[in-house]
């Protein structure tokens, strides 16, 4: 999970978290890949990660955090 310039979070699933941190701070010489949610919300800064075995599982748990409301998101990164 990112939290953006606008204190907003953004959360998404990646193989490898920094060069995809990188990616949406716009770090990457010549690549311009960030979600177009961060590009105007940058920078970034990495904030709450999770691993799993599958990428099934890891789509799974975005669609889950992506239906929590920010209150409970905030609540995630404290415990």
């Amino acid at each position: 999970m990112l939290r953006c310039s606008d204190n907003s979070l953004y959360s998404g699933i990646t193989t490898d978290l920094k060069r995809r941190v990188k990616e949406h701070n716009g770090q990457l010489k010549g690549v311009e890949k960030g979600a177009k949610y961060t590009r105007v919300r940058r920078p970034v800064q990495l904030v709450y990660s999770e691993q799993f075995a599958s990428r099934s599982e890891a789509s799974k748990r975005e669609y889950e955090v992506k239906h929590m409301d920010k209150e409970e998101k905030e609540q995630l990164l404290k415990d």
